[in-house]
C-alpha cells in the first residue's frame, strides 16, 4: 500500500532553500518547497509503506545539513483540484 505524507520541516537558519533543493533529490520526495510560516519548508513525499515512511524519514531526510525537526501528516484521503477523489483519476465517467 502506498502511503503519501506530507513533511513540515523546521530548517537552522538560514537554510530552508538549501534544505528544499536536497529534498528534491530525494528519492520518494514528489516536492518541497521552502515557505513562511510556522515551519520553513514542506514536502510532499511517497512511500510503499508506513515502515519505508519511516526509513525515509529517519534515514534521509532527517540527516540533511540543516534539518532540525520535522512533523509528519499522512494522508487519509486524498482529492484532486476538481473535487474528484485522487483514486478517481483517468476514470472516464
Amino acid at each position: 500500500m502506498t502511503v503519501h505524507a506530507y513533511v513540515f520541516v523546521e530548517c537552522s537558519p538560514g537554510k530552508p532553500i538549501q534544505v528544499a533543493e536536497a529534498l528534491t533529490k530525494v528519492t520518494g520526495v514528489e516536492m518541497a518547497h521552502a515557505v513562511t510560516g510556522s515551519y520553513d519548508v514542506i514536502a510532499f513525499v511517497r512511500a510503499e509503506s508506513v515502515a519505508a515512511l519511516g526509513d525515509l524519514l529517519s534515514h534521509h531526510i532527517h540527516r540533511l545539513p540543516g534539518v532540525l525537526k520535522t512533523t509528519t501528516n499522512v494522508v487519509v484521503q486524498q482529492s484532486a483540484a476538481n473535487g474528484s477523489m485522487g483514486r478517481d483519476r483517468g476514470k472516464r465517467t
